[in-house]
């Protein structure tokens, strides 16, 4: 029996930009579901449940950053990849991306290949070589990779999947330092184009989240997991 086609909703305000993106992503094989702005992605996503969301930053009634700010708030969207899409090029927008839960920031314009091929290397991280592995517990910190959750103190805290990726990495091995490039190798993969400050995002995310400073920053190198 074949398996059920990922799922990726479209959320922009130009009409060219959705039908071209559709034709692509269905011709690579996935469902596709678009909306023309933010109201319209919020209620969408809830009905269409997507793998994988590309929002349009700059779209009307709610931006592509205070949608993807209210997914990650709903515990629905834990696993569903987010890709913000704009035409703003500037550092500070990509980091907010990033803050807000993004799982990609891709610069318009994009040839429609380009862009498939960057969320069908998103996908391919989607089974990460810590859902093979086992759960990690830690003094009082346990790391669930079966089923993404973080709990501390006996409270489950919510992280992003490429945040749960990313700690799980680290505290695998506590103690080891991790390179900055192994750390986008193995979390992000080579094929995915990431800023520089995406590791230091996460980190500070992580920390947050958590409540707790279990990473290390090792200035110059990487960071490890120190708890």
């Amino acid at each position: 029996m074949e398996s059920n086609p990922i799922k990726i909703l479209i959320a922009d305000d130009e009409p060219d930009i959705i039908e071209i993106i559709s034709f692509h992503l269905n011709k690579a094989g996935y469902e596709v579901a678009s909306a023309k702005d933010g109201s319209e992605a919020i209620e969408k996503a809830k009905q269409f449940n997507p793998d994988c969301i590309i929002l349009d930053v700059m779209m009307p009634k709610r931006t592509g950053f205070e949608v993807c700010e209210y997914l990650r708030s709903n515990k629905q969207f834990d696993k569903t990849l987010i890709v913000l899409l704009t035409a703003l090029n500037d550092e500070a927008s990509h980091i907010k991306g990033l803050e807000l839960g993004g799982d990609d920031f891709i610069n318009k314009p994009i040839s429609p290949k380009v862009l498939v091929s960057r969320i069908s290397a998103l996908f391919r991280r989607i089974q990460p070589a810590t859902t093979e592995t086992k759960t990690l517990t830690i003094k009082d910190l346990i790391i669930d990779a079966e089923q993404y959750r973080t709990i501390l103190n006996g409270v489950v805290h919510v992280l992003a999947k490429k945040e749960f990726e990313l700690l799980y990495l680290l505290a695998a091995q506590p103690g080891r330092v991790f390179l900055r490039n192994e750390i986008l190798s193995q979390v992000w993969g080579n094929d995915v184009i990431v800023g520089d400050r995406t590791i230091d995002v996460h980190v500070r995310k992580i920390r947050v989240k958590l409540g707790i400073d279990c990473i290390t920053t090792v200035k110059g190198v990487g960071y490890k997991f120190d708890y």
